[in-house]
């Protein structure tokens, strides 16, 4: 029996009976890889536009709990993806924290404990999504389904959400292309689909003053051809509109992507050389964003359970109106979406605007900035990139920095690694911070996310290519 897998015993009469995927025997070809990747990412949107069965339409279309965080969790309301790539996140950061903290050993040059690990994460994926689904359906946020269709709506996002463990799990077994996950995919894919959608949608709406295109650019084109008898000023109202997604939101966008490609592209090379005879030389990257968008995304996680318990807390029937609701947060039902007017969950809550109320403005701004930059330096000690981690594996390979004596690998990733990973937590909220104020389509941490992720994915099929 393998060293790690006593604390996993549990799962093993489960672990047969959760999808997974074979791992290959040799490196898949590159258009298999290409090929795979693309069928998932259509798998995935095709279920995010499925409506669920026993929902009407009516109930799944009102005020909105999630509404903020459904960017990054890659999930569309009332449909087979309502819970999105959610289940899997959790999963997998929880494994994570509790492999760093010794809770659960894994010895990852065992095979078995490997497997029987893997197998956990995709368990708990699964028992995580039958919870928030019987959880979404109890507390009514579909209406009033029913037993049986509550437990058709129930059995329907545990399917969908076992699908996305198994497209996750194809991609972690080296079926997918390099330089990216199949979370980070679906959400970037999401986020993609959105902005397109906001700046090419053909969908008339009727505001007021008569049909207008939800599409931005098809908004302004039909402004500037069709109505250009009108003067400027109907140009000028369909530019800078507020009901509907306009120009100034589409180049903030546009803006915030531009600057989050240029953010991953800044590293610096640390000079390597092999202690081997031929002594062949090579150089470790440490981006500024060694951490990439992973500390906004578990900003965004621990706000979700925030959100989640304050509303719960909210509408208790016992424990509403009462100071542990108050300090947690006060919502209001505004439109399509419960909003935060008060408490803890009003603060780290991206204002509406800067000018009306500079205070939110100011608190949500050092929050942001603080958790960054904190769960960057976390980030680095749990997932085994610090640098004495880094210096271990480079020893191993028998890698030092030329010009130093043995050891002197870890002192240099010392001074580098921290840095990099505090500034590069600090400039990935900030950016998020400007794409929040800005009114980006979507929100600032999904823009972020998509950016990252197609940037990695293009440099990993160049490098291949």
């Amino acid at each position: 029996m393998a060293r790690g897998s006593v604390a996993l015993d549990v799962v093993r009469p489960l672990a047969s009976l959760v999808p997974a995927v074979r791992r290959p025997n040799r490196v898949v070809p590159f258009h298999r890889r290409a090929l795979y990747t693309g069928a998932s990412v259509a798998v995935f949107l095709v279920c995010s536009h499925l409506p669920l069965y026993g929902v009407r339409y009516a109930a799944a279309s009102g005020v909105d709990p999630l509404y903020y965080v459904r960017s990054i969790l890659a999930s569309n309301r009332g449909t087979l993806m309502e819970l999105g790539v959610g289940p899997v996140v959790t999963a997998g950061t929880l494994m994570q924290l509790l492999t760093a903290s010794n809770v659960i050993r894994v010895d990852h040059n065992v095979r078995a404990d490997r497997e029987l690990a893997d197998a956990a994460r995709r368990v708990l994926a699964l028992v995580i999504a039958l919870g928030e689904a019987a959880a979404s359906v109890l507390l009514g946020m579909y209406g009033p389904v029913g037993a049986l269709n509550g437990a058709l709506v129930v059995i329907q996002l545990v399917s969908a959400s076992a699908v996305v463990v198994f497209l996750d799990d194809l991609f972690d077994k080296g079926y997918g292309l390099c330089g990216a996950s199949a979370v980070s995919l679906f959400s970037a894919a999401n986020t993609c689909g959105k902005v397109f959608w906001h700046a090419f949608s053909p969908v008339t709406v009727n505001v007021g003053r008569g049909r207008e295109f939800e599409g931005a650019v098809l908004a302004v084109a039909y402004h500037a051809v069709a109505r250009a008898g009108r003067g400027a000023r109907a140009l000028v109202a369909a530019v800078l509109r507020g009901h509907l997604p306009n120009m100034t939101n589409l180049l903030a966008t546009g803006l915030v992507l531009l600057a989050a490609v240029y953010l991953e592209g800044i590293k610096m090379l640390v000079p390597l050389q092999s202690k081997d005879t031929r002594g062949r030389r090579g150089t470790f990257p440490v981006k500024l964003l060694y951490t990439s968008t992973m500390p906004v995304v578990l900003h965004s996680a621990a706000v979700t359970a925030l959100y989640l318990v304050s509303q719960l807390v909210h509408y208790s029937r016992f424990l509403g109106g009462g100071v542990l609701a108050r300090l947690l947060g006060v919502w209001e039902e505004a439109g399509h979406a419960a909003v935060p007017v008060g408490g803890l969950a009003y603060y780290v809550t991206a204002p509406a605007s800067v000018f009306a109320n500079p205070l939110h403005a100011l608190v949500y701004a050092a929050l942001l900035l603080a958790s960054c930059a904190f769960l960057s330096q976390a980030w680095v000690l749990a997932s085994g990139s610090s640098a004495r981690d880094v210096a271990k594996r480079l020893g191993e390979q028998r890698l030092v920095v030329p010009g130093r004596r043995d050891g002197a690998t870890y002192h240099v990733l010392s001074r580098c690694i921290p840095t990099a990973a505090a500034l590069g937590g600090l400039c990935v909220g900030a950016l998020t911070i400007f794409a929040d104020m800005t009114g980006v389509i979507g929100t600032g941490t999904g823009i972020m996310l998509a950016a990252t992720t197609v940037y990695n994915l293009v440099n990993s099929v160049e490098k291949e290519d």
